[in-house]
């Protein structure tokens, strides 16, 4: 088992389409890790019998030597916020725990498409609104590093999922950072791609979407051959028209690149964090790349942030709220009647700082091809952090979660640019620490490469 579950995707894909791996075996394998390890609750459904029919089938298509695609036979599992045709999704709530939709997601068709088996839905805080992943309806999922601490959010499953070895692949969501805190969070590689490179009907404003579908991984080989599949044009998505540029050469070195560092940005920034982030672009540096450190202050856009996101949980929420508040978490509640008292000139005022944010973004890609960072200005916090109280950094009382914590992330869900959050170190504690990079739009395989190339880096 342990072998199977430990492989990565590309390496278990190759096996299987020669024949030294079945399908049947790597999906049983999977099974069994997430049997193994229920402790960690990463899955609201499991999907056995369906994946191990999908596996059977997978398997015959090798003997006859069917076309096979590139995820031919490869467990993967997928967030309970993005749709399933015939596997029910409940949004992490009882307000949907009987949902079954009739159709699949667009990334969820092309992953399909593309022969990858799904082995479960994984579990998400209600709607994803918040930092930690624990819900009335399945109870609190456990960071497989150390349960002391959150595994993240709001994508916790899928990242928890990954690194514990129940499949090498996962779809999560990122709204605000949800994609990319809990691969920091558990030390894996998670993906938040360019506004409609991989295309999302499921929000209601598709004009003002800020929420992603996107790959996560134990890699960046195998993040971007995920994002692979998942990637091109679906008329139906207004941000996803155009088709997208192909990958280039991978890249040797990174000389030449030029690189924005933002070790801080109005936020107080834990000493083991700032080290290992200092290390990585040390090593970029030493790489060929010119370092310059810019100054952005994301801190300050938390409220516009909080008005866009109160305000869309309580229009999908709070219809229904009275008829099940006493099954949800309160914290939901509380993000529901708040996102009420958001009037229209609030909710315009932060349109506009989206606009901003955008432009000063646009601004530090004038010079620069990649923006680098850390993915959280803290290692994961202990599980028993209010989502809605003080944060504690370095022992000093940093501020509210999302201005302290994860400022460098939801800024990139306004904006639309194509982020990923990669390991770069381990706490004294032996906590994982992220580093994150960010591009111009639809620059995403460039991204990628850098990425793969700062993993050898970090690695050797």
């Amino acid at each position: 088992m342990d072998e199977l579950t430990n492989m990565d995707a590309l390496t278990l894909a190759a096996a299987i389409r020669r024949g030294q791996v079945s399908p049947v075996e790597a999906v049983s394998a999977v099974l069994e890790r997430i049997a193994a390890r229920a402790d960690l609750n990463a899955f609201i459904t499991v999907t056995a019998d369906q994946a191990l029919a999908a596996a059977r089938e997978a398997e015959a298509a090798v003997r006859r030597g069917d076309p096979l695609g590139p995820l031919h036979g490869v467990p993967y599992s997928v967030k309970d916020l993005t749709l399933t045709a015939g596997v029910r999704t409940t949004m992490g709530s009882a307000m949907f725990e009987d949902f079954v939709p009739r159709e699949d997601a667009v990334a969820v068709a092309r992953a399909k498409a593309a022969g990858a088996i799904l082995i479960g839905k994984t579990t998400t805080p209600e709607f994803g609104h918040k930092q930690s992943t624990d819900a009335p309806l399945f109870g609190r999922t456990l960071n497989p590093i150390d349960p002391r601490y959150t595994c993240g959010a709001s994508s916790g499953g899928a990242a928890v999922a990954v690194a514990a070895g129940m499949g090498p692949l996962a779809l999560g969501t990122d709204g605000g950072g949800s994609i990319r805190i809990p691969a920091s969070c558990c030390g894996i590689v998670g993906m938040k791609a360019t506004l409609g490179a991989i295309p999302n009907l499921q929000p209601a404003d598709l004009f003002g979407a800020n929420s992603y579908v996107g790959p996560m991984a134990r890699n960046v080989a195998d993040t971007a051959l995920l994002y692979g599949v998942l990637q091109g044009t679906d008329r139906r998505d207004p941000y996803g028209q155009l088709a997208l540029p192909a990958r280039g050469p991978a890249q040797a070195t990174l000389a030449g690149l030029r690189v924005a560092y933002l070790p801080a940005c109005g936020n107080p920034v834990d000493p083991e964090v700032l080290e290992a982030t200092n290390a990585a672009v040390r090593r970029m540096e030493e790489d060929g790349a010119h370092v310059e450190p810019v100054s952005l202050d994301f801190v300050s856009l938390e409220r516009h942030f909080l008005v866009i996101l109160e305000s869309v949980t309580a229009s999908r929420v709070g219809p229904r709220l009275d008829a099940f508040r006493e099954r949800l978490d309160p914290s939901l509640v509380a993000t529901v009647e708040r996102g009420r008292e958001h009037g229209a000139a609030a909710l315009l005022d932060a349109i506009a700082a989206r606009t901003q944010a955008f432009n000063a973004l646009q601004a530090v890609f004038e010079r620069h091809d990649v923006l680098v960072s850390p993915t959280l200005s803290a290692p994961p916090l202990p599980v028993t952090q209010d989502p809605n109280g003080i944060v504690e950094i370095a022992g000093k009382l940093a501020g509210t979660i999302r201005g302290a914590w994860y400022p460098y992330t939801y800024p990139m869900n306004l904006t639309g640019h194509p982020a990923l959050s990669m390991p770069c170190g381990r706490s004294a504690g032996g906590l994982p620490i992220g580093l994150q990079l960010c591009g111009r739009w639809h620059e995403d395989w460039r991204l990628l490469d850098v990425a793969a190339r700062v993993e050898r880096l970090l690695a050797g």
